[in-house]
């Protein structure tokens, strides 16, 4: 069997066509990966909408009505970044439940990617950064208080500090936040994760991977997780508008197997979520997004996963 990859055709609502969001970048993923041969559209797993008990888990209650209802104050919108609409609600609740599919689909097979997800800078209770419910946070709080899980690492390698998860979880003591990002980037404020490693601007493939390589062979062993939450934000391009790094699209592919590959091999589950991009080429965006998809079916095939 392939890679478990998981879509929903609700990724991509109507936006405005000038946006910095690309918000059409999900669905365009989603054809540059069924064009590449990589899979059939009726080969991805369709997610339910998360339930608002498991959203709850690491948000306010009182936030998320407000969010759902579109009656966010005008400071959240502003941090937020996003036109509210239904069809982006029902997308934002979508895309979370599309994380937590990705997750169980992981812990049953190994391995399995989202063709969404890593919305890190949502906090408790408001948005920030175009990221409205932090999925990393949700997924590793339920997947600890249902039990399937006695320990989750986070693995953020976003250009952006993960400052959402890392404030949300940040009393969760067996949620290991991590996370590899420019230092002089979003958000000027830093929270503080378990691990931060900043790194300069201009860095470029070789560094990068050192860190990487270095970062998991000490982590991995040491918290010894149950499962991974990998945040393969692809803001780390050269040719990223947000970025300030340096990486080619065959740094950004060895990062990913890299990552794939050290936990496959100590057995442990992970799970790809495709993190920040952008770029006004959203075909090209949607390429480099499509590195991890591409990424995890070679490690699935040498690992023997399936």
């Amino acid at each position: 069997m392939p890679v478990p990859l998981i879509y929903h055709d609700d990724y991509s609502p109507q936006f405005p066509a000038e946006h910095r969001f690309p918000m059409d970048k999900f669905r365009l993923l989603r054809d540059h990966l069924v064009d590449s041969g990589l899979t059939l559209d009726a080969e991805l797993l369709r997610p339910e909408l998360c339930p608002v008990d498991i959203l709850a888990l690491a948000h306010d209650r009182s936030y998320i009505e407000r969010y759902m209802a579109g009656e966010l104050a005008r400071e959240d919108q502003r941090r937020l970044g996003l036109p509210w609409s239904e069809a982006l609600a029902r997308r934002t609740v979508r895309a979370v439940g599309g994380s937590l599919l990705a997750a169980e689909q992981a812990l049953e097979h190994g391995l399995a990617c989202h063709l969404a997800g890593g919305t890190h800078h949502a906090h408790y209770d408001h948005p920030a950064g175009f990221c409205i419910f932090n999925d990393l946070a949700i997924i590793s709080r339920y997947m600890l208080e249902s039990g399937r899980v006695n320990r989750v690492l986070i693995f953020d390698c976003d250009v952006h500090q993960g400052d959402g998860t890392a404030r949300i979880l940040e009393h969760t003591p067996d949620a290991i936040t991590v996370s590899l990002h420019c230092e002089k980037n979003f958000p000027a404020r830093k929270a503080q994760s378990d691990w931060d490693i900043g790194l300069p601007m201009g860095m470029g493939d070789a560094e990068y991977l050192q860190v990487v390589d270095e970062a998991l062979n000490y982590l991995l062993p040491l918290y010894q997780p149950d499962l991974v939450l990998y945040d393969a934000g692809v803001d780390v391009h050269k040719d990223d508008a947000l970025g300030y790094l340096k990486l080619t699209d065959e740094g950004v592919a060895a990062r990913d197997e890299s990552v794939m590959r050290h936990c496959l091999g100590r057995d442990i589950p992970v799970v790809g979520v495709i993190g920040g991009g952008y770029s006004k080429d959203r075909k090209a965006l949607a390429r480099r997004h499509g590195i991890l998809h591409h990424s995890a079916q070679k490690v699935w095939l040498s690992s023997g996963c399936h």
